[in-house]
């Protein structure tokens, strides 16, 4: 069988969680849309079920997934419903949904539901991708509160910068939030993971924890609070070949790696159809049974390359971890012309193996 793998540790997922409940100082959903970013939802729903306040999914496939799954707790559309249709379904299924757009509440006043449905509106505070705007978010919100179709009704917003956390951006998202729900009663939620961690003004009665939940930074550069999370996915797989060339030969697609010195190269089961990110230069870090080493040449479909020369105890058989406890997904984007969001989000055809119970 082929050795590449990905490790899920649900003690990692677990202890993240906790973190972001903590930082927010109050209640927190576990987002685990995409699939849990790569993860594994419905493992990770069942991992975290036992303590997390709800779940964030994108759309409504998604939770009808979890649902079918046994997973009980709170689920929020993050999108809301797509078609008008869609509103019994989340009826049926107890889920909770964004309201985003005017077309969604002209929506609910036309439904025949079974049960109001509990509502988080959200304020397009400066991120203008969606939200209801700000000269119309009071209108909308009582709207909503008059409405038999609503039951609960949460105030929020998203912040489009808080991942540069000396950006004003997101302090200015903040004072419109506040200045625009003023006089609004209800529970708020602003915190996405980069909020939780860097912003402590933006708190509110709930947090959406993403990103952080899979324990990658969200950030460039370091942060002390991002230092305390703990990486939940490890890429792994073994050297399934060893060849020595001399100096001047090069490696791979295109030669763009040359050997400087007689060079050992280690070729492992991992490409990018794997999700490893194909664009990784040489030097990219790996771990080599434990030790440091380095990516060298083009990443390939199926397989990869790396330097085996100041390695002489490995060989055919090897362990190689490609990000995970010893390589952090970070130090990967950094050399691979992506971001966090996509390395995890990419991982595919490799399974995925829960450790931590």
């Amino acid at each position: 069988m082929r050795p590449a793998r990905a490790l899920i540790d649900l003690d990692a997922l677990r202890h993240n969680y906790r973190l972001a409940r903590r930082l927010g100082g109050g209640k927190a959903l576990a987002v685990i849309k995409a699939d849990a970013y790569g993860h594994g939802a419905v493992r990770c729903a069942q991992a975290l079920e036992g303590e997390a306040d709800g779940f964030a999914v994108a759309f409504l496939e998604e939770a009808l997934a979890l649902r079918e799954a046994g997973i009980a707790a709170p689920i929020l559309l993050l999108e809301g419903v797509l078609a008008a249709d869609e509103l019994p379904l989340v009826a049926e299924h107890d889920l909770w949904m964004v309201v985003h757009a005017p077309w969604q509440v002209e929506a609910l006043a036309r439904a025949t539901l079974p049960r109001p449905l509990d509502v988080w509106l959200k304020l397009d505070s400066g991120m203008h991708r969606v939200g209801i705007d700000a000269e119309a978010y009071a209108t909308t919100w009582q709207r909503l509160r008059a409405l038999p179709q609503v039951g609960g009704l949460v105030k929020m917003t998203h912040f489009s910068r808080a991942d540069e956390p000396d950006h004003e951006r997101t302090r200015e998202q903040i004072d419109t939030f506040a200045a625009v729900t003023a006089g609004l009663p209800g529970e708020t939620s602003l915190c996405n993971s980069p909020a939780l961690l860097a912003w402590p003004q933006a708190r509110g009665d709930w947090a959406r924890a993403g990103l952080m939940l899979y324990g990658a930074s969200p950030f460039a550069h370091g942060h002390a609070a991002g230092a305390q999370l703990q990486p939940v996915m490890t890429l792994e797989s073994q050297v399934i070949a060893v060849r020595d060339l001399p100096a001047g030969e090069p490696v791979g697609y295109g030669g763009t790696f040359v050997a400087p010195r007689p060079t050992r190269v280690g070729v492992v089961a991992m490409g990018y159809a794997d999700g490893y990110p194909q664009f990784a230069a040489t030097g990219t870090p790996v771990a080599i049974d434990g030790r440091p080493g380095r990516l060298i040449g083009r990443v390939s479909m199926d397989m990869l390359t790396v330097d085996l020369t100041d390695h002489p105890d490995a060989g055919v058989g090897s362990r190689v971890e490609l990000w995970g406890r010893q390589v952090a997904a970070t130090e990967v984007v950094a050399r691979s012309q992506t971001s966090a969001y996509r390395l995890l989000c990419g991982v595919k055809r490799v399974p995925l193996v829960s450790v931590g119970g």
